[in-house]
């Protein structure tokens, strides 16, 4: 599977689950083929055991982890990671937690905005890895973390995602905005906002729940998949015009 999702497959330990799958998300953007491989030397240097890693790791073993770059996100970040997954994992045995919403509310948002808050609530949090995590407190579209909450809670019938988190309804999943997605969905009149943000995120998962109230983001795969698609036929379709342009020899 060409896709981030398939990162966090290869495993069966929940919280490995979790973890694999955090990186792969946060990872997530940029060509799907370095997205793949960086995700893959991250979990290379934890010897593929991330739970037991972030556990168990000592600074020596911290040591692999330097050098690691994938484009802005670098070993500063990667450490910091780390030592906040080691910290929460010491006293829980799972992420879901983080991400609950508050009782009572349609969606997500409350639980985005206090993982941001307590991913860096530990005074060794460098400044500038705070951009790696998006958050609606800051009117983020929040793609990636939104991705990742789609993989852990939506079941897992059909074999992409894992409906690891059973505290957080599909229906309070927001739908994962990208330029993909962004751009058939205003071809659909599912958006009319000019911005993409949290409260575009909002409208587009307002619009999905029309069509299936209780997983609108199921149509994340459909959206993302045309819009993929529609891309390859431009450029395929720019090719042909060159092509046809180019003068004879």
């Amino acid at each position: 599977m060409d896709d981030p999702v398939s990162i966090p497959h290869r495993y069966s330990h929940r919280a490995d689950i979790e973890i694999a799958g955090f990186f792969a998300a946060v990872l997530a953007w940029g060509q799907r083929s370095v997205i793949l491989r960086n995700a893959n030397e991250i979990l290379s240097r934890m010897d593929n055991k991330p739970h037991d890693f972030v556990l168990h790791h000592s600074s020596q073993d911290l040591k692999r982890l330097e050098g690691f770059v994938h484009r802005t996100f670098n070993d500063t970040d990667l450490l910091y990671f780390v030592h906040f997954l080691q910290h929460w994992y010491r006293q829980n045995p799972t992420l879901e937690a983080l991400f609950s919403p508050s009782s009572g509310e349609a969606n997500i948002t409350s639980g985005l905005i206090r993982f941001h808050e307590t991913f860096f609530s530990l005074p060794e949090a460098p400044r500038r890895t705070h951009k790696h995590i998006a958050t609606p407190a800051r009117n983020s579209a929040c793609k990636r973390i939104n991705m990742y909450l789609r993989w852990m809670v939506r079941s897992n019938e059909g074999g992409v995602d894992f409906g690891l988190w059973k505290s957080i309804r599909p229906d309070q999943l927001i739908c994962p905005i990208d330029l993909h997605v962004e751009r058939v969905a205003r071809k659909l009149a599912l958006i009319h906002t000019k911005a993409m943000n949290w409260k575009t995120a909002l409208a587009l998962t307002e619009k999905l729940k029309q069509l299936d109230p209780e997983d609108p983001v199921k149509y994340d795969y459909a959206l993302f998949g045309l819009g993929v698609v529609e891309n390859y036929t431009l450029a395929a379709a720019r090719r042909k015009r060159s092509l046809i342009a180019r003068p004879k020899p």
